[in-house]
């Protein structure tokens, strides 16, 4: 209790305010809750759940949208994100993880993006050519060759939506290709309506195969060596 006047008063208690990066990753992780990762692009059916990896890139592309690169850096220093590249370090354009901090640290917001960008193209294709080389197996059962379609397509879309405008923005027609082809690839492992046949759920392999070579070009077309981040006035 206070006295002022000659008056008690109740003592008041002064809050610390949160941190910038409590409150960054709050509303990121809100975003992650409540935005649809298909709903943007793809009128199929696949709304993959987020894991670590995509909810810490959500959380790092928020912070550098509202320009809070030191906070960018953070989340990406101490999450998955970074893990999950050091993981496929061999199958990415080499320095992509050094690019990517050193974009960070430059405050350059399209260079994050052309390199996070990069990794999940890589991660996707990487993914459609694991699936093609599983439904390709001959002891598969028409079964197993579904059940595997689902499970890649939704690991493929969980991936590649993340990152699929900024692709749209640097080449549109790749982006279009990949949807199309993910579209005819979801085709083979949907149940038939109407107690119509199936389609064969081999035929899955060559849009598999057609994401891949879309997300390769890609990769290889945004991964010139002389570009290096820019540092913001």
């Amino acid at each position: 209790m206070t006295r002022r006047n000659g008056r008690a008063e109740p003592a008041r208690i002064f809050l610390r305010p949160p941190s910038v990066l409590a409150v960054l990753t709050a509303l990121a992780t809100i975003t992650v809750t409540v935005t649809s990762p298909a709903a943007a692009h793809h009128v199929g059916s696949y709304v993959p759940r987020d894991n670590a990896v995509t909810t810490n890139f959500k959380q790092v592309k928020f912070s550098v949208q509202a320009k809070k690169y030191d906070v960018a850096l953070q989340l990406f220093d101490a999450g998955a994100l970074r893990a999950e590249m050091r993981a496929h370090a061999a199958a990415l354009p080499p320095g992509l993880e050094d690019g990517t901090r050193a974009a960070l640290t430059a405050g350059d917001g399209p260079e994050v993006e052309r390199r996070l960008m990069i990794f999940f193209a890589a991660l996707s294709r990487d993914l459609a050519l694991e699936a093609d080389r599983q439904i390709a197996r001959p002891e598969a059962t028409a079964e197993v060759r579904a059940a595997t379609g689902r499970k890649f397509l939704e690991a493929i879309w969980r991936y590649y939506n993340l990152v699929d405008f900024a692709v749209a923005t640097r080449d549109n027609k790749t982006s279009v290709a990949v949807r199309l082809a993910f579209d005819e690839a979801e085709s083979y492992v949907k149940p038939a309506a109407g107690g119509a046949a199936p389609p064969d759920p081999a035929g899955i392999r060559e849009p598999l195969q057609r994401i891949a070579q879309a997300l390769s070009t890609l990769i290889d077309a945004s991964s010139p060596s002389s570009t290096t981040p820019r540092r913001n006035s």
